[in-house]
């Protein structure tokens, strides 16, 4: 069943805090949008949150028109369902480096060295803290 609200329930944040990937899209982009995989995070107020570097493409795209959605679906062998949140985007300067410590916990095995050493290159970088402030949320639940 699909459902249109202006923000997320209880389900939709018990599926989002799963480590699942997220297919960001941006406003002012090409046409058709380009979505890319993120890593993201759903904060205890029902934003969604993800990490980049600050000249990416995406950063620059948001400046002008802060508009995005991220689409996110269960693996193959669960039953079918997906969820998009469409909203306004900040870009902000600070929490960058301990998300992506928390992220690469929930996606990685950080006891493995290599992945270890994966996010000590990832710390060392410089990040900003995308927020998209859900205004649209559309799912599907078979």
């Amino acid at each position: 069943m699909s459902t249109v609200t202006s923000a997320l329930t209880a389900e939709d944040l018990e599926f989002l805090r799963r480590p699942l990937h997220g297919f960001l899209s941006v406003a002012g982009g090409p046409t058709p949008p380009q979505p890319r995989p993120v890593w993201f995070e759903v904060t205890a107020g029902g934003a969604v949150q993800l990490f980049t570097s600050p000249d990416a493409v995406k950063v620059r795209r948001l400046r002008r028109d802060p508009r995005a959605s991220i689409v996110v679906a269960a693996p193959v062998g669960e039953r079918e369902r997906w969820l998009s949140v469409a909203g306004r985007v900040t870009v902000e300067p600070d929490g960058a480096h301990d998300l992506c410590a928390r992220l690469a916990a929930r996606y990685w095995d950080l006891d493995d060295p290599a992945r270890a050493d994966d996010l000590a290159g990832l710390s060392a970088g410089d990040w900003v803290r995308l927020v998209l402030h859900p205004e649209t949320v559309r799912r599907y639940v078979s």
